[in-house]
Order: C-alpha cells, then sequence, then structure tokens
C-alpha cells in the first residue's frame, strides 16, 4: 500500500493513503502531537474529519491496531526462518525482575532471543526498550531458538 507523506508547514504532517473502498484517508500528525484522521470526497481539497485523537490516544489505538500484526509477521517470520521460534514468558510474581527494567535481565545478551513486545492486560508494548519496568503479570514475547526460550523463562523466574 502506498502511503503519501505531505509536510504542512507550521501545522505537521499529513499521511494519505487509498483504501480497499477508493476512499482517500489521510491522518494528520500535528506538532503539537495530536492526530486527526480525515476523509476526502471527491474535491481533494476538502477533507470531512472523523475524529481527533491526543498523543496518548493515538498510541493507545495503534497499540491496539498493530498488536495482532505484530504477532501476524512474528509467526510469518518464524515459517520463514529454520530454527526460529516465538513464545510467551509470563513474568511470576516472585521473580526478581518484577519492579526493574527488561535491560537488568540482560536477557538478549545471555540467551540470543529477542523480547519483541511486553503484553500487559489488554496493553500491548511493543518493541520494548530497556528501561521498560517490568511488573508481575507481564507476558513477555520472545523470538530466538527453542532453547534460547527457555532460558529467558529460566532468568526471569530466578
Amino acid at each position: 500500500m502506498d502511503v503519501n507523506e505531505v509536510l504542512l508547514p507550521g501545522v505537521g504532517l499529513r499521511y494519505e493513503f487509498t483504501n480497499h473502498e477508493g476512499d482517500l484517508i489521510g491522518v494528520v500528525a500535528r506538532r503539537t502531537g495530536d492526530f486527526e484522521v480525515v476523509v476526502y470526497g471527491d474535491d481533494r481539497d476538502e477533507a470531512r474529519p472523523v475524529f481527533r485523537l491526543n498523543e496518548e490516544e493515538a498510541e493507545t489505538l495503534a497499540q491496539i491496531l498493530g498488536a495482532p500484526r505484530i504477532a501476524e509477521r512474528f509467526a510469518d517470520l518464524t515459517r520463514e526462518v529454520p530454527g526460529l521460534e516465538s513464545g510467551r514468558v509470563e513474568l511470576p510474581d516472585g521473580s526478581p525482575y518484577v519492579g526493574r527494567p527488561l535491560g537488568h535481565t540482560r536477557a538478549r545478551t545471555r540467551t540470543g532471543a529477542s523480547v519483541v513486545a511486553v503484553v500487559r492486560g489488554e496493553e500491548v508494548i511493543a518493541s520494548p526498550g530497556p528501561q521498560e519496568v517490568l511488573r508481575a503479570g507481564d507476558v513477555l514475547v520472545v523470538i530466538g531458538t527453542d532453547q534460547g526460550i527457555a532460558d529467558v523463562t529460566r532468568i526471569l523466574r530466578g
């Protein structure tokens, strides 16, 4: 799908794409951090606002829309690369890493496996940074070998 990026001086950026029904959809990313989703009619200079989101709402929507796609892409990747697997590891209450940043686990360095997402209740944190503080009950999505995933599980359980 082609996405056009248009600079809006003093406003921000507008991203445009045509959906499967032929509608031209625009997402205006304002310098303030707010977003506006619009649909264009026959006159490409006029747009009908659909909804506005503040930065936090936009992040939530991106997580909701992106989570299934992330899982799907990792599943595709594991089918394409022999020996590469994905797994889910829940952080138990008694883990020494509860309340500590993900980076303190040194999981990738120690196992070769990567934590690619953290699922926290309904929230999905894609590509968590090393500073992401872990909580009991978090489910870490891990990509690596079977042994690497098992080693991450062992590390997190202490």
